[in-house]
């Protein structure tokens, strides 16, 4: 996978005239967490070093891999969808001090807090779910902005578990008390001027949703979010250079 990401971001935009040329930039659907660790190694290659993650999540998934017990213990086993970001931290790829979690509402895996230390470590501003109650939407998007800025490469994740199981029920590790598609999506909508060079959505199970397709149909929707956003970042960087070229505005836009 990590071969396939760094060939297909490396290939040439597919416009390249204009003030502002792009390079390719990959969403990702999907299942499994794991997915984000080959996507930081290809990213960190076509960007020339570490990427901001922001990474919305019921969990913290930058464990430590003995903190799941294997009786096939392996480098294989380390690897999983609560070890990829401790991997990608070792590894260099993320850079700390300027990523964040969003939603988080986990148990942690003993009776200190070991598990926040080693977030810590990694360099991860962590945002509870119940954060969204005493500073709403807008709090949230303020801190994330502060903490990432508007031009530092970033790797946007989204787990589904993030939003509240009773209204996406379609994910493996389910937790009560998550937000809304709603709050989320106005978040997402908060945070364009980030600079999101890569994103997934991931750890949708269709086996596990609604008969009204509900988690299925709210992924799509992020899908497009992240889309548009991109889209709509681009748009507004593309018309300063012209603004700042001509001296002029444009009043079609």
């Amino acid at each position: 996978m990590s071969e396939a990401f760094l060939e297909l971001g490396s290939r040439a935009p597919a416009l390249t005239q204009g003030p502002n040329p792009w390079k390719p930039k990959l969403l990702t659907l999907g299942g499994d967490h794991s997915i984000a660790l080959p996507a930081l190694r290809a990213l960190n290659q076509i960007h020339g070093g570490p990427i901001a993650v922001l990474h919305f999540d019921a969990h913290l998934d930058t464990w430590n891999p003995a903190k799941y017990p294997s009786a096939w213990e392996s480098a294989q086993s380390d690897f999983n969808h609560g070890s990829m970001f401790w991997i990608a931290s070792n590894e260099g790829l993320i850079l700390n001090g300027s990523s964040a979690h969003a939603g988080l509402r986990t148990r942690l895996t003993g009776d200190d807090w070991a598990d926040y230390d080693d977030d810590e470590r990694q360099g991860f501003l962590r945002i509870s779910s119940d954060d969204i109650d005493d500073f709403g939407t807008k709090g949230i998007i303020e801190m994330i902005l502060e903490r990432i800025g508007t031009e530092t490469p970033t790797y946007l994740s989204i787990d589904i578990d993030v939003i509240d199981p009773g209204l996406c029920p379609g994910t493996g590790t389910p937790e009560p008390g998550g937000w809304t598609s709603r709050e989320l999506i106005r978040i997402i909508r908060g945070l364009e001027a980030l600079n999101v060079v890569g994103a997934d959505i991931v750890e949708v199970a269709p086996a596990y949703d609604g008969t009204g397709e509900q988690t299925a149909l709210t992924a799509a929707q992020l899908g497009f979010e992240i889309l548009t956003s991109w889209v709509g970042r681009g748009m507004k960087k593309d018309e300063k250079v012209k603004v700042g070229n001509t001296g002029q505005k444009r009043d079609e836009l």
